[in-house]
């Protein structure tokens, strides 16, 4: 069933996507060469810690549940990479990506960073990527479905040459990480017949996942980082967005005059 949430709710659910904005931050500052990714996590789990929130990703039930409060996904790893003793490179490019509730809201975001200096062709790929995002919250309030902004979303992507992952899509957010329905990021038959009418109160965490080669993706043997089969770059961004009647409202993006 998909939620429409109140304005009062909404608020309650930007307290959380500060905590995400904040951690995110902490994280980013962390990105250097000789960094492991467990290290990454631990940043951003002292800061949920630090405003007693719940990280959402740790626990998450699979065939070995998910081990860390943050996926950190290094170069071909599109999503769900697990932390551990891997040590950040310069020329690599990391995307974190992590969630929390708090007072029984939740907030989810994520970010591709590069350590230090990387390749234009890679550059590239994370300037796309993060455009793509920032296309698709200026018209999802403009849109009546939400297939319109995925058919905008995936042309933009693919006219710059690059493939959308389609293994993997947005979805709502709300009282749970991932609620009901989903929103993919590119257009077919299949998802034209289950498609989203754009309503205010929707909240939605949109994610673009672009490779640098083929869209095609599979999973590793520890059953839950999926990298790109070729080997090749993604990218991942990621905003919690609810519509309002003023339009969208990024709940994990930075402090406003007031908060």
């Amino acid at each position: 069933m998909i939620q429409l949430r109140s304005d009062r709710e909404i608020k309650l659910m930007r307290r959380a996507g500060l905590v995400v904005w904040k951690a995110l931050q902490a994280a980013g500052e962390s990105v250097r060469p000789g960094v492991t990714t467990a290290e990454i996590d631990a940043v951003v789990e002292r800061v949920f810690q630090e405003h007693n929130a719940e990280p959402l990703f740790k626990g998450v039930p699979g065939t070995v549940p998910f081990p860390a409060a943050t996926c950190v996904s290094v170069n071909e790893a599109v999503v769900h990479g697990i932390p551990g003793r891997r040590k950040l490179r310069e020329g690599d490019i990391v995307s974190i990506d992590t969630g929390c509730r708090l007072d029984g809201w939740c907030g989810d975001s994520a970010w591709t960073y590069p350590v230090g200096r990387i390749s234009p062709q890679v550059q590239r790929l994370l300037d796309v990527t993060l455009q793509s995002l920032e296309l698709a919250i200026e018209i999802v309030g403009k849109r009546q479905r939400w297939s319109q902004v995925a058919e905008e979303i995936s042309a933009y992507i693919r006219s710059h040459g690059y493939s959308v992952v389609e293994t993997m899509s947005g979805h709502g957010v709300g009282r749970e990480l991932h609620e009901e329905p989903q929103y993919p990021n590119y257009v077919n038959t299949k998802i034209k017949e289950a498609d989203v009418t754009l309503r205010t109160g929707l909240v939605i965490a949109i994610e673009p996942m672009v490779n640098l080669g083929k869209k095609d993706t599979r999973v590793l043997p520890d059953h839950w980082t999926i990298v790109a089969s070729d080997g090749k770059p993604s990218a991942h961004f990621e905003h919690t967005i609810a519509l309002t009647k003023d339009g969208p409202i990024r709940l994990t993006a930075e402090p406003q005059p007031g908060e």
